[in-house]
């Protein structure tokens, strides 16, 4: 069966979330959007594709800073109305350049930083 990017299910504004993974660390890295375009422009060129909802515009990971994210794997859930990117990271994948956007806990009630930023 041919996957079809408009078979997933997307929000109002034609968005679907997507977690993009370390595949090496199974770290999840970062949360963000993809219209259907993105999800095709991804499959095709392996690089990661998202939509900027703050620049209405696309947004090819690494694209500035050189923080790539290769596709390895590309994933469903469900229901369809959520994706998973496995991808080969290279450089942090927090724009505050740190591994992961998930860096902050809340134990006992407080925030804790769970890693700096990379310096290099």
């Amino acid at each position: 069966m041919r996957f079809d990017p408009q078979s997933l299910r997307y929000d109002e504004n034609g968005l679907i979330p997507v977690i993009a993974q370390d595949h090496e660390s199974g770290q999840v890295l970062m949360m963000a959007w993809m219209t259907a375009a993105a999800v095709q422009r991804t499959l095709e060129t392996r690089r990661v594709t998202y939509w900027s909802r703050s620049r209405q515009s696309f947004w090819v990971k690494g694209e500035s800073s050189g923080h790539v994210q290769e596709l390895v794997d590309f994933r469903l859930d469900c229901d369809r109305d959520c994706l998973l990117v496995v991808v080969r990271q290279t450089g942090p994948a927090c724009h505050t350049n740190r591994q992961s956007c998930f860096y902050t806990a809340v134990r006992e009630g407080a925030e804790v930083e769970l890693m700096k930023p990379v310096t290099d």
